[in-house]
């Protein structure tokens, strides 16, 4: 399967699963800092839709911060729609993607999609379901290449990985981390909820680079 096939096989996938969420559940803080379930969701949307003359006007508006404008769009288009009209529209876009959505690498939209769903199910105590081949992928290419919306190529540098639960390794020497897929792809990117889940001695060396740093909101 090509990667943008994978990404449209998860984009489906999360589009049916997170149907099921209730208000309480969108109302969450989500693991990504400042936002709500609610916010990611529509972080995802615009993500699909934004075109780059819109998204540079917005960060000219914000003193030329992507982070300030980046929350600015979801937080508006979250307070104009909720969560079930963004669904909809996400599962629109899935198949006519527009903007931004149309020329961004699918692999890093993937990363940046797993990343977010990750930040939602962790923020509500579930389980993710995501595939074994879903998370490996977006592993593969956070230790691999440097992305400038997600440090996880930074945070991986000179650690020895390992998930626990899928065939995925990455790395001879330094110091070992361990832990589910899930939990790896989201501590990678900045998120330090999941840092207790895994285990090793490279677990501390991740946590100085991880908890020090204001949490990067992907794509």
């Amino acid at each position: 399967m090509s990667v943008r096939d994978l990404l449209r096989a998860n984009d489906e996938r999360f589009h049916a699963v997170a149907a099921d969420l209730g208000p309480d559940d969108w109302a969450q803080p989500s693991l990504c800092e400042e936002w709500s379930n609610h916010d990611v969701l529509a972080h995802l949307v615009i993500g699909y839709r934004s075109g780059a003359a819109a998204a540079s006007r917005e960060i000219l508006c914000h003193g030329g911060s992507f982070d300030r404008a980046n929350a600015a769009m979801a937080r508006t288009l979250a307070a104009s729609h909720s969560p079930c009209e963004l669904l909809d529209e996400f599962g629109r876009l899935i198949y006519r993607p527009r903007g931004l959505g149309r020329i961004f690498p699918p692999r890093l939209l993937l990363g940046d999609h797993i990343t977010h769903e990750l930040d939602i199910w962790f923020a509500i105590d579930r389980t993710p379901r995501i595939p074994d081949e879903s998370t490996a992928a977006v592993l593969d290419t956070q230790v691999a290449l440097p992305n400038p919306f997600v440090p996880a190529f930074r945070n991986s540098r000179g650690l020895r990985l390992r998930a626990t639960d899928i065939d995925w390794a990455h790395g001879d020497h330094g110091p070992r981390v361990e832990g589910r897929a899930a939990e790896l792809v989201s501590v990678l990117g900045s998120r330090p909820r999941m840092l207790a889940a895994l285990r090793g001695d490279g677990v501390e060396l991740l946590a100085s680079r991880v908890r020090p740093r204001r949490i990067h909101r992907a794509g």
